[in-house]
């Protein structure tokens, strides 16, 4: 795998990881990735890193099981992490606050700008947290849908999304935030 294509994965990931609010001078940042093992499959250009992934560049840090990365005739990557669970933790720009995230499975397609987290996907900051079986977010539009389990489907959060916001404090300033858009699921009503 070349060092630009390690570059396009942990800056995917740490771009995916609300960019709106991730720290900026990450990008700049020497990128670290360590597995226990790496295939790079240069005739179908496809890299595996498995066993133990951490991705590290500046305060982002991102672990998985197992990522893989393809690139398609465009040189557009798609990158796919599973995990045990597959997390991320990146400090927010311009605050004291980080943002963490949680789940199975995490896809960001870098030609849509699009992240998604799979089963048991969570997104926190400080005491709000955001949770549901699907979490979308598009970073061109700066949209999050977020979607509970299919209807009959067993699930530990019973199909619904979940939403925690905790009150500030009278005397503190809430920093600005992108705007959310919720969708309510098909068979919700």
């Amino acid at each position: 795998m070349t060092r630009a294509q390690l570059s396009l994965l942990a800056a995917a990931f740490a771009a995916a990881l609300l960019p709106a609010a991730a720290e900026r001078a990450d990008r700049s940042k020497e990128i670290v990735v360590g597995a226990d093992r790496l295939t790079a499959d240069d005739a179908n250009k496809t890299s595996t890193f498995e066993g133990a992934v951490i991705i590290t560049q500046g305060t982002m840090r991102m672990t998985a099981a197992k990522v893989t990365v393809r690139e398609d005739k465009d040189r557009h990557k798609y990158y796919v992490a599973n995990g045990a669970p597959v997390t991320f933790r990146q400090k927010r720009d311009n605050a004291d606050e980080w943002i963490e995230g949680f789940a199975d499975r995490a896809e960001f397609d870098d030609r849509n700008d699009v992240l998604k987290l799979f089963d048991r996907a969570r997104v926190k900051r400080n005491n709000d947290e955001l949770t549901g079986d699907v979490i979308t977010y598009d970073m061109k539009k700066e949209v999050a849908e977020v979607s509970g389990a299919p209807a009959g489907a067993r699930s530990p959060n019973a199909g619904r999304v979940k939403v925690i916001m905790t009150p500030r404090k009278s005397d503190e300033k809430a920093p600005p935030n992108p705007p959310v858009t919720l969708k309510p699921d098909a068979g919700s009503r």
